[in-house]
């Protein structure tokens, strides 16, 4: 049976959760992997509930919505709360360490500090989606390292690329 991942990274407008799910989407297509990727967020953008999902698949994707989601990356409070019930049972949750109400599930739990890391390495929270990406490759291993660092590369300005490579370096060091 062909292996299909979906992934849904929710944050807050402003955190990069699109981006996020683009380079994910890019990396695994590198792989040689069908990806569908779609974003959504809230008419104000910045600040309101934002949402990139990802499904990953070894053959065609005839739907390219998440219906449940094997993999959630939650970075703020509000995210997890509103997609935990799409998390399958025996998926795997990466929170940002500042999400302080986790209920009790099935699925595998990573506590990650993204955010408070983005700010003592590299002084703003900006590259917090970086570092949870490098945490969901340790963890997943969805992708790989060399496809993630490709797709940060021709996805980020030449002006900030080391910056977050360095981020998505982080968080392969942080699990």
């Amino acid at each position: 049976m062909p292996k299909r991942i979906e992934v849904i990274i929710g944050g807050h407008g402003g955190q990069g959760v699109v981006l996020a799910g683009q380079i994910l989407g890019k990396a695994a297509a590198f792989d040689g992997k069908n990806v569908a990727q779609t974003q959504s967020y809230g008419a104000e953008a910045r600040g309101s509930l934002a949402k990139s999902e990802v499904i990953i698949s070894d053959s065609r994707i005839g739907f390219p919505a998440v219906r449940k989601c094997d993999v959630l990356v939650a970075m703020n409070q509000e995210s997890l709360d509103q997609y935990l019930p799409l998390l399958k049972d025996d998926g795997t949750l990466i929170v940002d360490s500042s999400v302080e109400k986790i209920p009790e599930v099935k699925a595998k739990t990573f506590k990650v500090p993204a955010v408070e890391t983005a700010r003592k390495a590299f002084g703003e929270s900006l590259f917090a989606n970086m570092i949870i990406l490098g945490a969901l490759v340790k963890i997943t291993q969805l992708v790989s390292v060399e496809s993630m660092e490709k797709s940060i590369r021709e996805s980020i300005s030449e002006k900030t690329v080391n910056v977050n490579l360095n981020a998505f370096r982080k968080g392969l060091q942080l699990v």
